[in-house]
């Protein structure tokens, strides 16, 4: 989810807006439509004028015709017709009011107003694309067509709304089109951060993507240069370093006095595996290319850094299933087992390790007291716990250098039952 955390905010806010513009125009038509049925069916007023007309003089049947088309109104006299209106019609709206007729009447103490209150009820109905007003009084019911009003139409609003939802999904896809560059930057991003140097990020967009684009391929131009540079250093001085040390023990070989020749062999062989220490951080630490990360049975990469270490394997137990496999570097991976089995026997109390795989984790465990400092302090290059002891600091700074190219990193625990210092190799998100 958070690699597409744009993408999905864009949508959300595309969604809300398709949302929110549909509610909007919904409630508008709903709006609209009330009121213009509301003004439709002011046309009753008049319809019941003409009609009251009517019956006080139902005689003057042409009258009431001539009333009606004046408004462009039509009485339905068909039976049939008005049965079909008054079934299949959309009743609009309908009201029940109550009207006072006054007519003069006469009796023997003469003549006098008499006041009749009738209940009218009215009804506006929709029928095949026309507009009928029904009236029912005491008197007699009545269907009028209205030729001239028409039935409310959606068309006009529903245009407006699919422009603005046309110009909304247009404006949003302006916005994926100009986002589309930077998911491919991105891609590049991770092929660069995985160690392919080779990736380009050159483009012709001026715009604030293009920019950083251009500004980052400049910047990795410099940084391969930086690279090739520190490549070509690294292997000259190693180079250097190495003849001098090789014909150092050229020399120290034709010394007479033995006790000289081992001590000037020791020192050799210290600078010896100093250089060699020094360009293995140094390929650990520059490691891009993955490609040799391969599948190996985690049981052959400990047998192989057990001979590395040539060791006794009589001090060494293993207690590691053969199914267990691991992806990684062979050689790098090996010794940085080595190095463990190394330290867990200079500085157990039996000279003696177990190598244990539980957990998805695999330890090194040996007899002996806790670790004085914590054990950031001795992955530090050029620290150790005994001065003495026949070590360059440099085995556990190797060790976490190479588990953190692999994803993973070096944890300790004591176990104060059985005495026993227990170094991990755990995942990078599990320990620290």
């Amino acid at each position: 989810m958070r690699r597409h955390a744009v993408v999905l905010t864009i949508l959300f806010a595309l969604f809300v807006s398709v949302v929110s513009v549909s509610i909007v125009f919904w409630e508008f038509y709903k709006l609209n439509k009330k009121q213009y049925i509301e003004h439709m069916f002011t046309r009753y007023a008049l319809i019941t004028q003409i009609y009251r007309e009517y019956e006080q003089n139902p005689s003057s049947s042409a009258t009431l015709q001539a009333n009606l088309a004046v408004y462009n109104l039509e009485m339905v006299q068909d039976t049939h017709k008005l049965k079909q209106v008054l079934q299949k019609g959309q009743i609009l709206k309908q009201q029940t009011f109550q009207t006072l007729n006054e007519s003069v009447m006469f009796k023997e103490g003469g003549f006098y107003t008499k006041k009749v209150i009738q209940e009218v009820h009215v009804a506006m109905m929709e029928y095949k694309s026309k507009i009928y007003f029904y009236i029912e009084t005491p008197v007699g019911i009545v269907l009028i067509r209205d030729n001239k009003m028409q039935p409310y139409k959606i068309w006009p609003l529903l245009y407006v709304y699919l422009s603005v939802f046309a110009i909304i999904l247009f404006s949003f896809f302006m916005i994926f089109v100009k986002l589309r560059p930077l998911i491919a930057f991105r891609k590049r991003v991770e092929r660069f951060a995985k160690g392919d140097l080779d990736v380009s990020f050159k483009t012709r967009s001026v715009d604030e993507i293009g920019v950083i684009a251009n500004t980052l391929e400049d910047a990795r131009n410099k940084i391969n240069s930086m690279l090739e540079a520190r490549t070509l250093f690294l292997r000259n001085i190693m180079h250097e370093l190495k003849t001098p040390i090789a014909k150092g023990r050229l020399a120290t070989a034709m010394l007479k006095e033995e006790k000289q020749q081992k001590r000037f062999e020791s020192i050799f062989l210290r600078l010896e595996d100093l250089v060699n220490e020094f360009a293995m951080i140094e390929e650990v630490n520059s490691v891009v290319d993955r490609s040799e990360f391969k599948e190996y049975r985690l049981v052959d990469i400990i047998d192989g850094a057990i001979d590395m270490a040539m060791v006794d394997r009589e001090r060494v137990r293993v207690e590691v299933d053969t199914s267990i496999k691991k992806h990684a570097s062979y050689r790098l991976y090996t010794t940085a087992i080595k190095n463990m089995i190394d330290n867990a026997m200079k500085y157990s109390d039996d000279g003696r390790v177990e190598i244990v795989y539980r957990n998805d984790e695999l330890c090194f465990e040996s007899l002996g007291a806790c670790i004085k400092y914590p054990l950031r302090y001795y992955i530090e290059p050029f620290t150790k716990e005994n001065p003495s002891k026949n070590s360059f600091g440099l085995g556990l700074y190797l060790v976490d250098s190479i588990l953190k190219a692999h994803g993973e990193v070096l944890a300790h625990e004591y176990d104060e039952h059985h005495k026993k210092n227990i170094f991990i190799f755990a995942k990078a998100a599990q320990k620290k």
